[in-house]
């Protein structure tokens, strides 16, 4: 009789086991940014963590970083066709997939990763940026702080100063800009900076604050010109058929960290990591050039203004015809929102 009943109580914990853990999914989230970054450890990893405790251990995520599971090139294809469950990437780095979400990478748009984390957020969450993501379902939008110009023996004070330079162009659009200024724009994904650096491959890139310590960037250049080119933008989105495959318990633990809270979030990551980047250039004696009210500033004004204009027309002669209608938004937008340098 005993064993009888020590077999039915095993049974029933074994049942019991199977029951509170037949629903445990493991996501993979691949991205580009180095394990140790902040990025990585305060933004991704924290939200990982938010969400294997919300779902009460059923959602685990493991990371892989620094391009390990997915190119950072294709690491938003990764996620749409099931390679990752999750990317975060820079939409940049597909080149031409994301025109209108582009917009927001303009100079002039915000003055923080702050407050350019809400205008791309709010473009997105009001429907203008829908048809480009489609085949996956993003998160949260974010981006970095402005990104200036930084060369290893040029100190850059007009654009005439940068003719002849090879720079590492963040997107295209940042690109043909530096090319319209006398530059020869190159471009790489992030972590192939610092080798190409130091094999002379370029001069000098263009550059958040924050990207010089993710890369460890200011180990090697000398001279910073604080002039918004851009502000790099990003979205961490999941694969769709890995979320139509949750159960609800669990896709409301994913849509409770989706949005504005979380753009919110990175934004004063990416704030914070922009000061601490600076300070590193500051305490290693480095020239810091800054450029205020760039697109009032008879140097700088006519060829950025020039670049913007260039752009939207370029996205209407494609057939976007509401590139300037977009832009008015992402203005609007970046008027509402807060930022924490004004």
């Amino acid at each position: 009789m005993k064993t009888i009943l020590s077999r039915c109580l095993l049974t029933a914990a074994v049942a019991g086991m199977s029951i509170s853990t037949a629903h445990a999914t493991t996501l993979r989230m691949a991205h580009f940014w180095p394990a140790a970054s902040g990025v990585n450890e305060d933004i991704l990893q924290v939200w990982a963590d938010t969400v294997a405790e919300e779902s009460g251990g059923e959602l685990t995520v493991q990371m892989f970083p620094s391009g390990t599971l997915a190119k950072p090139d294709s690491i938003y294809e990764a996620a749409a066709n099931g390679i990752a469950d999750i990317g975060a990437t820079a939409q940049g780095y597909t080149a031409g997939r994301f025109p209108l979400s582009q917009i927001v990478e303009l100079p002039g748009i915000a003055t923080s990763a702050t407050q350019s984390a809400c205008v791309l957020q709010t473009l997105y969450d009001d429907g203008l940026l829908d048809s480009e993501y489609e085949d996956t379902r993003p998160l949260f939008m974010f981006t970095t702080g402005p990104g200036g110009i930084h060369t290893i023996d040029t100190d850059v004070q007009t654009p005439a100063d940068l003719a002849g330079l090879r720079i590492r162009r963040p997107t295209a659009v940042a690109g043909e800009m530096l090319e319209n200024m006398g530059a020869t724009p190159v471009g790489m994904p992030a972590p192939d900076i610092y080798t190409s650096m130091q094999r002379g491959v370029v001069d000098g890139l263009s550059f958040p604050w924050e990207g010089l310590g993710s890369f460890r960037i200011n180990e090697l250049v000398n001279y910073h010109t604080e002039v918004p080119f851009y502000n790099l933008i990003f979205v961490a989105t999941m694969n769709k058929r890995t979320y139509d495959g949750l159960t609800p318990e669990q896709q409301a633990v994913i849509d409770n960290n989706s949005g504005m809270a979380w753009a919110a979030r990175a934004g004063e990551v990416f704030d914070r990591l922009d000061v601490e980047g600076k300070q590193e250039a500051v305490e290693a004696g480095h020239t810091i050039r800054e450029i205020e009210n760039p697109l009032q500033h008879p140097d700088w004004q006519a060829p950025l203004e020039a670049g913007i204009e260039a752009y939207l027309t370029q996205l209407e002669e494609r057939g976007l015809s509401q590139a300037h209608d977009v832009y008015e938004a992402a203005q609007a937008a970046s008027a509402s929102c807060s930022s924490p340098q004004e």
